[in-house]
């Protein structure tokens, strides 16, 4: 496929069809023109954006930095002796190093280390950047996830993706600008994926549940009772009724979020199955993902949907496993489980992006809410460690066949060019021509952004 081919690709998928755009709400003023004309402000990028679009694939539980691209020789010489300094305060027993079941070997020109545990992402190591320097506040998955998701280990606030929407919208007006595929019910459930003060409007389309895709539709989307016209009638008249409310009452986010969210659920009910219909992809690309393989077919479909749902023009799609990666026994067992599971299909959507000419403006993000401790758990496991864990990045303008900060010499605590989630979230929004500082909503008496008081963009891992 050429670039012109993909181009026309993209605006295809973009734009809906003559026929359905006769049902574009005749008479009905539209919210999200006024919408528009309301929030030009915060939908115009701060700067030249080189990333467009953001894909998460969440590692729920927390992967282990030394078992997959932060090797320590010192932890397998040392094998079974005890840490030579502090443990974390979260560990009680007497803390006992425990290398890596794995080999690690180096891969691509840039010769970073990757373990065999992700054989098929190693091969895309020169388009990734590895930051071994990650940190994090929170020794329990509640927290973590909630700061790597809202930038507030303790706080109700809104998550990156809202923050996203909220700052650059949706790239095709007939989708959601943030879209969840399979989030966990857990450790915040929908406070990961939810707008909290922001407009109601920037919340998540949920698509699956805890890790499982399922049937891949989003719910209540579908009206198999009225007709397309039927359905205008009656949103025309349902949405006169929300506007009087929201007349009487002045200013509410919340009536003003039902008034867009009516009006873009009739128009993705004419875009988003086509979105959704992974069956449109031929066997090959289907195979590539590892659809169809017992092991791979979940998390393989959950990535091809989002790069479609990318390429269609959703500005911000998170892709989740489910809180798998949490061994704090059986470790091999349990890790090689997860990355059999999820290898090839992270591998496939690196190269399908690279192919389409979308990694170079597709920002793809790779990592849990932390990592784990070098020391052992019982005989066989690792505890959770935010003091230093490995997070992955490639496209979007990230450089290639980097490794950036390190942790010390096995592995524990992040000591060089230490990277906190407020730091990373800056970088995210930096790429998409935000700047954290300037994205701010009022709320309760301040202004609120996604960094809180904190966060540096990572300058040097920028191409």
């Amino acid at each position: 496929m050429n670039s012109n081919e993909r181009t026309t690709r993209r605006r295809l998928l973009r734009r809906s069809t003559a026929a359905l755009a006769g049902l574009s709400l005749g008479g009905l003023p539209s919210s999200l023109t006024q919408g528009a004309e309301t929030t030009q402000e915060t939908t115009r990028p701060h700067h030249s954006p080189v990333a467009q679009r953001v894909i998460v694939l969440f590692m729920h539980g927390g992967p282990s930095q030394v078992d997959t691209f932060d090797y320590k020789p010192l932890l397998q010489k040392h094998d079974g002796r005890e840490l030579p300094f502090q443990a974390a305060s979260n560990i009680d027993a007497a803390p006992r190093l425990l290398k890596s079941p794995w080999r690690f070997r180096r891969y691509g020109e840039s010769g970073n280390w990757v373990s065999e545990l992700l054989p098929n992402m190693a091969k895309h190591i020169d388009d990734m950047c590895v930051i071994r320097s990650m940190h994090s506040r929170g020794q329990s998955h509640g927290q973590a996830v909630s700061m790597m998701h809202t930038g507030s280990d303790n706080l109700a606030r809104p998550s990156v993706g809202a923050w996203v929407s909220f700052g650059r919208g949706s790239e095709n007006p007939d989708l959601p600008a943030f879209v969840s595929i399979s989030p966990s019910s857990g450790h915040g459930g929908p406070r990961n994926y939810g707008s909290a003060f922001l407009p109601a409007a920037h919340q998540a389309t949920v698509i699956g549940n805890s890790g499982k895709l399922g049937d891949a539709r989003i719910a209540h989307l579908q009206n198999d009772r009225l007709s397309p016209e039927e359905q205008q009638a009656q949103l025309t008249l349902l949405q006169q009724m929300n506007r009087d409310h929201l007349a009487k009452a002045r200013h509410d986010t919340h009536i003003q979020g039902t008034i867009e969210s009516f009006e873009l659920a009739f128009r993705m009910q004419m875009t988003a199955p086509e979105v959704l219909n992974i069956a449109l992809e031929s066997d090959h690309m289907q195979k590539q993902y590892g659809i169809g393989n017992k092991t791979t077919d979940n998390f393989g479909r959950q990535c091809l949907l989002a790069r479609r749902l990318v390429e269609a023009g959703v500005r911000y799609v998170e892709v989740s496993t489910g809180n798998v990666w949490d061994q704090h026994g059986n470790l091999k067992s349990g890790h090689e489980k997860n990355s059999q599971a999820t290898d090839q299909p992270v591998a496939a959507l690196l190269a399908d992006l690279k192919s389409r000419g979308l990694l170079d403006d597709t920002l793809v993000v790779w990592g849990g809410e932390f990592g784990r401790t070098p020391i052992a758990q019982g005989n066989n496991g690792r505890d959770h460690n935010p003091q230093g864990f490995t997070t992955v990045l490639a496209g979007g303008g990230i450089k290639g066949g980097m490794a950036y900060g390190n942790t010390d010499d096995y592995g524990y605590y992040a000591v060089e060019n230490r990277v906190h989630v407020h730091d990373l979230h800056a970088t995210i929004l930096h790429q998409l021509g935000i700047n954290h500082t300037d994205l701010t909503y009022r709320y309760a008496g301040r202004d609120f952004r996604l960094t809180d008081v904190y966060g540096n963009v990572v300058h040097d891992i920028i191409a």
